[in-house]
């Protein structure tokens, strides 16, 4: 899940670092991929399967590839998963494996944006030094950002910013090691970052103050009413959802522990779901497992390629699995 930016123009040509404040992500850490791989299919593609599978960022390289190149890469990923080397892969073994993804996924974020922060070079990051790369120029000139919606939010993030740090920062020394980072840029990934994850996302979505998330606050925070329009079906749909599944106990509104159920179903596995959906999807002889011939037979399920990527221009390069 990577960190998203408001940070204007200005800014990120004069501060210190192109930091960027810790904004809000998807709201619904483990989401139901058959809701999140709707859209993709809508446009007849396999994108979520794909990032689930290999991660965002191998996914593209993926989509640079010609169909055989894509094929061959896929067959050596599949022996990699096979970890008894029985010529199957079961649900359990592309569990273990989309897990380990997601993970890499978490730490080479964290590697890529480490020097940035890390100003002294001393393998820890302060809050002095994560607020002055990210808030460094505003707290310099915050003239140039008055009467601004970029002063609102950045007043606004700072001391959340800081709440969280310190919640991540375990040992209360105000310098993050590289887990503490970790925890700090993706409190979704760590259970004692779980409560400051559902009070930021009260905080987003609660525009009244009340300390609540009513009905039309949900919708706001997903649908923009521009036009006076009727509302599409999807958005009734949601209005219905909250109704039925999360206002638990029909008052109208979300409290913490209601936004909690939402955003982190307690009884929901990802990467289970995600396994079970690859398996059922390619699984020919129904045995409930897979042979490799039975995922390249359904390649473009689980990897893109030239073929698959639909014109986008992807250009950057990594390496194998």
């Amino acid at each position: 899940m990577e960190v998203l930016s408001f940070v204007c123009a200005a800014l990120l040509c004069t501060v210190l670092v192109h930091g960027k404040p810790t904004l809000r992500k998807e709201r619904v850490i483990n989401k139901d991929p058959e809701l999140s791989r709707k859209a993709y299919e809508d446009n007849n593609s396999f994108q979520y399967d794909h990032d689930a599978f290999l991660g965002k960022e191998e996914a593209k390289t993926f989509d640079q590839l010609s169909p055989e190149e894509s094929k061959d890469k896929l067959g050596k990923i599949v022996d990699r998963i096979d970890s008894n080397v029985d010529g199957y892969i079961t649900t359990a073994e592309l569990k273990s494996w989309i897990k380990r993804v997601q993970k890499r996924y978490v730490y080479e974020n964290v590697a890529k944006v480490w020097t940035d922060y890390d100003l002294n070079k001393d393998n820890k990051i302060s809050w002095e030094e994560y607020k002055q790369a990210t808030y460094g120029y505003y707290l310099a000139n915050p003239e140039e950002f008055d009467e601004s919606t970029d002063q609102f939010s950045f007043k606004k993030m700072l001391p959340r910013d800081e709440r969280r740090f310190k919640t991540a920062d375990l040992n209360r020394d105000l310098a993050a090691d590289r887990e503490e980072f970790t925890s700090f840029l993706h409190p979704e990934e760590f259970d004692h970052m779980r409560d400051t994850v559902v009070l930021e996302t009260l905080e987003d979505i609660d525009k009244n103050g009340d300390g609540h998330v009513d009905e039309d606050e949900y919708i706001t925070d997903m649908f923009a009413h521009e036009d006076g329009g009727p509302e599409p079906d999807w958005v009734k749909t949601e209005r219905e959802q909250f109704s039925d599944f999360r206002d638990l106990n029909k008052d109208g509104k979300m409290d913490m522990e209601e936004i909690r159920h939402w955003i982190m179903p307690q009884d929901y596995d990802h990467a289970q779901a995600e396994a079970r959906h690859l398996v059922y999807e390619s699984d020919q002889d129904k045995d409930e497992m897979l042979t490799k011939e039975e995922i390249l037979e359904n390649w473009n399920m689980f990897v893109g390629s030239q073929a698959t990527n639909y014109g986008e221009d992807l250009t950057k390069n990594h390496d194998e699995l």
